[in-house]
């Protein structure tokens, strides 16, 4: 994933996105393309013709923090966007070396999650992989996996690819296109933080050549930081779920995520979550990844 070459096809598609008339440009001739020309936006972001084309072309690494401002302007994009298109212009600012030593979960989170038994939790790494879940969030989400398969990097899962390329976890949500558009959105915000990541870049090319639903959203370049919202499940024991979640993020680098679900209060979504759990506590945990940290 090339940094310049994501800028510009990032500009490009939000650039083609835009019709002269949502901007107030009066519109002229025939187009061929959809969309804002090159130097209409230009015009709009109040930079060169010639400057912006290099900018999108990636031929410009330099462009000023003023400059990116005024482009985001123009091309009216959301907080997210905004980020994300600064994450993509200045990578020497925001790019983070990928550890040399697998990711693990923090202690102190490994304790947190196992603590809230009533609440479905999972811990997830920069790229979406699992790298710890409690009792309640692994039977929700990957039941049909061990327990302990986070415990180890060739082992852990990675929620984006049982997304897209695990039946059952496909099965499991009610409403999946929304699903894989918000999982897409935030896996592309992290791609424009890790430019020099190698292993999201291989998790981008494998699920490009194995799925075409993952191709097809990934080329639309949505970009958005899912931090809350509703998710619609049909559980294979519980039946159907409607579950708000948030997202939580540790107070340090790590870029990893505590993902919490909950039921509102006397639904029918709490009671399938206490059957879930009553059934979980019947099944022994691993010994060794209760002790994690200890």
């Amino acid at each position: 994933m090339g940094t310049h070459s994501e800028l510009g096809e990032f500009l490009r598609i939000r650039r083609a996105s835009l019709q002269p008339e949502d901007v107030g440009v009066l519109n002229y001739g025939i187009r061929r393309v959809p969309g804002l020309r090159r130097e209409e936006l230009a015009m709009l972001a109040g930079v060169s013709t010639t400057y912006y084309t290099r900018l999108e072309q990636g031929l410009s690494t330099n462009a000023s923090e003023a400059v990116i401002d005024a482009i985001a302007r123009a091309l009216n994009l959301s907080k997210d966007e905004r980020v994300h298109l600064f994450n993509l212009a200045r990578p020497g600012k925001t790019k983070r070396r990928t550890p040399a030593k697998p990711d693990k979960v923090r202690p102190g989170t490994l304790r947190l999650i196992q603590s809230m038994p009533g609440t479905p939790a999972v811990v997830l790494g920069r790229r979406s992989e699992v790298l710890a879940w409690n009792v309640l969030g692994h039977r929700l989400v990957a039941g049909h996996l061990d327990f302990a398969a986070p415990e180890a990097p060739s082992t852990r899962p990675n929620m984006t690819r049982l997304l897209f390329l695990d039946d059952h976890t496909r099965e499991l949500y009610t409403r999946w296109p929304d699903e894989a558009r918000r999982a897409v959105a935030s896996l592309r915000l992290v791609a424009g933080k890790s430019a020099d990541d190698q292993e999201l870049a291989s998790l981008v090319g494998e699920l490009t050549l194995k799925s075409p639903d993952f191709a097809k959203l990934w080329a639309r370049h949505p970009v958005v930081d899912c931090l809350l919202g509703v998710k619609y499940l049909h559980h294979p024991e519980v039946g159907y779920l409607e579950l708000n979640f948030e997202v939580l993020t540790p107070p340090d680098e790590s870029g990893h995520r505590v993902l919490l679900y909950a039921a509102d209060p006397e639904s029918a979504a709490e009671g399938a979550l206490q059957l879930l759990q009553v059934s979980g506590d019947t099944r022994k945990v691993p010994h060794g990844l209760a002790e994690i940290g200890s």
